[in-house]
C-alpha cells in the first residue's frame, strides 16, 4: 500500500514527493528511484533531514502511534492508514497530539472514496430509499500474507463500520458478534457481527480471510427497495419495491408486503479511490479546512471494532458507550 501512496504523491500536482522511508532500505531506495525521491531506511532520519510538510503513514497498525507521533512532532500533517491505531488509548494520544501541534490528522478509510459508495450516500441523503431498515456488508476473501499484527476485525471490519457511519450519519449503540480463528496463527480470521441503532435500524457484517474469492458488497434495505454496491467493480444497483406508490405504502401493504419492481444499474464515473483520498488530504492542508475523515472518525471505527472483539470473546451483547 505504501508503494501506491508514493506513486500517487509523485503524480499529483499538489505535492512533491521528496522521500520514502522503509525499514527495508532496498524497498525504500527502489520506490524512491522510481519517483525521483530519496530513500531512507529510518523514518526518524528522514523526518529530521527532509522536514516534510505532510507524511503518509503506511506501516503495520502496531507502529501507527510511534510513527504518526514522530511525524506530527516534526511538524508534518499526517494521513494515517486505517485503523488509526491498535488501541483507543494510542489513537486518542494521536488525536490530542495533532490538536496540540496544530496539524491535520486524517485517517485513510479508503472505502468512503469509492465512487459507488459516494453515489449511494447522495441517494440516501436525498431520501430516494425512504426509511432505512437494514445495512449488510460482506467483505470476504483469501488470507493476506502481509497481515500479521492484527486480525480480520481490526484490518477489515473497520472499513465497513466506517461505511455504516458514513452512509447513515448515526452511531450504533449495541453490538453482538461471533468470531473464530481458523487459519490465522495469532488472531481471529472470521467474524459475523450485528449492530443495533437508536432508531431501530439494524446492520450486519460478514467478514473473513477464509473465502477463496473476493467479495466486497454493501446492501442497504429501505422502504422503497434495496441498493447494492459492488465495491470491487464500483457498481451501484437499485432493486425497486414495486409496492411503494410515491411517498406512501401501497394501500394493500398489509396483505401484499413488498413486490419485485425494476432493477436499475447506475452510470458511475469510476476513479481510483486512493487518489481521491490523497487529493482530499492535500486539499484540506492547502485550504486549511477540516479533514474529510477525522481522528474522531478513526477512533469511533476502532471503538466499535474492539466492541466486536469483546462481544466475540464474551459471547455477550455489548452496549457501546463513548
Amino acid at each position: 500500500m505504501g508503494s501506491n501512496h508514493a506513486r500517487l504523491l509523485a503524480e499529483l500536482p499538489a505535492a512533491d514527493l521528496v522521500a520514502v522511508a522503509d525499514s527495508n532500505i532496498d524497498l525504500a531506495i527502489g520506490a524512491a528511484q522510481r519517483y525521483g525521491a530519496k530513500g531512507y531506511g529510518d523514518y526518524v532520519e528522514m523526518l529530521e533531514k527532509e522536514r516534510p510538510d505532510a507524511v503518509s503513514v503506511v506501516v503495520p497498525t502496531a507502529m501507527h502511534e510511534k510513527v504518526g507521533s514522530a511525524a506530527l512532532e516534526a511538524g508534518a500533517h499526517v494521513l494515517i492508514e486505517k485503523p488509526i491505531a491498535s488501541t483507543l488509548q494510542e489513537g486518542q494520544r494521536l488525536v490530542e497530539l495533532a490538536a496540540r501541534v496544530q496539524r491535520k490528522l486524517m485517517v485513510g478509510h479508503i472505502v468512503r472514496f469509492n465512487p459507488a459508495i459516494r453515489a449511494l450516500r447522495e441517494k440516501i441523503q436525498s431520501n430516494e430509499l425512504g426509511q432505512i431498515f437494514q445495512i449488510i456488508c460482506r467483505r470476504v476473501g483469501p488470507f493476506p500474507a502481509r497481515i500479521r499484527d492484527v486480525g480480520v476485525v481490526i484490518d477489515l471490519a473497520t472499513h465497513d463500520i466506517d461505511v455504516m457511519r458514513f452512509l447513515t450519519q448515526m452511531e450504533p449503540t449495541r453490538v453482538f458478534a461471533e468470531i473464530a480463528q481458523r487459519v490465522h496463527t495469532d488472531h481471529e480470521d472470521l467474524v459475523f457481527g450485528l449492530f443495533g441503532f437508536p432508531n431501530g435500524m439494524t446492520a450486519a457484517l460478514e467478514i473473513n480471510w477464509l473465502t477463496p474469492t473476493k467479495v466486497r458488497e454493501v446492501l442497504v434495505l429501505g422502504e422503497r427497495g434495496m441498493f447494492r454496491v459492488d465495491d470491487l467493480t464500483q457498481d451501484l444497483y437499485f432493486f425497486e419495491n414495486a409496492a411503494i406508490d410515491g411517498e406512501l405504502w401501497h394501500p394493500l401493504k398489509a396483505i401484499k408486503g413488498v413486490s419485485e419492481g425494476r432493477m436499475v444499474r447506475y452510470a458511475i464515473n469510476r476513479y481510483e479511490p486512493l487518489r481521491a483520498e490523497i487529493e482530499a488530504f492535500l486539499n484540506c492542508i492547502l485550504t486549511d479546512t477540516d479533514e474529510p475523515i477525522s481522528g474522531h472518525d478513526g477512533l469511533e471505527a476502532l471503538r466499535l471494532a474492539l466492541a466486536i472483539i469483546e462481544s466475540g470473546n464474551s459471547h455477550q451483547a455489548i452496549e457501546v458507550t463513548k
